[in-house]
C-alpha cells in the first residue's frame, strides 16, 4: 500500500477508494478512529455521503480535492481535532457548528442536559439559562426539549455567543436569548427557574491542557484555577440571588470533584444535594435544589 505523503496522493488519477486506504494508513499511527477520520475527510472533500463513499470508490480526485485532503490529513497527524477540521460535531442528535474558538461538546455533557431535563416538566414555562454556553449545545438541546421554556444562554466570549446564534437559526430555535457577559452578570434582575452550567474545571497546571487535541481548545473554556474549582465556587456561591426558592443548579464537573463540588454546594444552603455518572460511569454531574 503507498503511502499518502509519497504516492497516492501525489498520483494523477487517485481514487476514492485508493485516497480511503492511504489517509486511514496515514492517520493510523495518531488516531483512535483512522477509518472514521478516513471517510469524514473524504466526503468532506469530496462533497459525498457515506453512501456514496462506498458506492463510488472508482471516482477521481481533481487536483483541487486531492490538495484539500493532503492538507486536511496533515493537520489532523498534527493532532487537530477532527470537528474543527470539518467545523461540525453531533450532539444530542444536532448537527452544531464548532470551531477554535468554542469547546468540542462531548458526549458525555448528554447527561448534563439529561439531568438538567429531568428538574423541568415537560409543559413547563420556566426561565432557564446556560452559563458559558459556548457553541450552544446545551441550550439548544434544553430549548429543542422544552420549547415552551425561554432558555438564556450566555458567554463571555462573543465569538462563541456568534457561534451558538449560528446554531440556533439553523435549527430554527428561536426561543433562545443570547447574552454577552461573565457568569451571573448578564442575568441580573431576573428570577431564574434553573442555572445550568459546563464550566471550566481543569486545573491550571494539568498536562492535558498542552497534550494532545484538547490543546487546540480555547483554554478559557478548560482552566479552572489552581483546583479546577474557581467558576464552579463562583456559581455555587452566588446563582441563589437569582435562583427562585424551588429552582435549580445542575452542574458538570471533574469526576474527582464530585464531593468537593457537593460540599460547596450544602454550604451554600442548598438542599436535594444529588450526584449522577456520565456515560463511563465517572461522577460527572451535581444537581441541588433552591429552598
Amino acid at each position: 500500500m503507498r503511502n499518502l505523503n509519497t504516492r497516492t496522493l501525489l498520483d494523477e488519477d487517485v481514487t476514492v477508494g485508493a485516497a480511503l486506504r492511504s489517509v486511514m494508513e496515514e492517520l493510523a499511527p495518531v488516531s483512535a478512529t483512522p477509518r472514521l477520520d478516513a471517510e469524514l475527510l473524504l466526503m468532506a472533500v469530496c462533497g459525498l455521503d457515506r453512501v456514496q463513499l462506498i458506492t463510488h470508490t472508482e471516482v477521481i480526485l481533481t487536483d483541487e480535492q486531492t490538495q484539500r485532503l493532503r492538507a486536511f490529513v496533515a493537520r489532523r497527524r498534527n493532532g487537530e481535532p477532527i470537528a474543527y477540521l470539518m467545523g461540525t460535531r453531533e450532539f444530542w442528535s444536532m448537527e452544531l457548528s464548532v470551531s477554535a474558538s468554542v469547546l468540542i461538546p462531548r458526549p458525555d455533557t448528554e447527561v448534563l442536559v439529561e439531568h438538567t431535563l429531568a428538574c423541568i416538566p415537560s409543559d413547563a414555562q420556566w426561565t432557564v439559562v446556560d452559563m458559558g454556553t459556548g457553541c450552544g449545545a446545551i441550550a439548544l438541546a434544553l430549548a429543542k426539549e422544552r420549547p415552551r421554556c425561554r432558555v438564556i444562554a450566555t458567554d463571555n466570549s462573543l465569538e462563541a455567543l456568534r457561534m451558538a446564534q449560528k446554531n440556533a437559526a439553523r435549527l430554527a430555535l428561536r426561543a433562545i436569548e443570547f447574552r454577552h457577559g461573565h457568569w451571573l452578570a448578564p442575568v441580573a434582575g431576573e428570577t431564574l427557574h434553573v442555572l445550568v452550567s459546563n464550566p471550566p474545571y481543569i486545573r491550571d497546571d494539568d498536562p492535558c491542557l498542552t497534550t494532545g487535541e484538547v490543546r487546540f481548545e480555547p483554554i478559557r473554556a478548560l482552566a479552572g484555577g489552581a483546583d479546577g474549582l474557581d467558576a464552579i465556587r463562583h456559581l455555587v456561591a452566588h446563582a441563589r440571588t437569582c435562583l427562585q426558592p424551588g429552582g435549580w443548579l445542575v452542574l458538570e464537573h471533574g469526576s474527582d470533584q464530585a464531593r468537593a463540588v457537593r460540599e460547596l454546594m450544602r454550604r451554600a444552603g442548598y438542599d436535594d444535594v444529588a450526584g449522577y455518572a456520565d456515560l463511563a460511569g465517572f461522577d460527572r454531574v451535581s444537581r441541588a435544589h433552591n429552598p
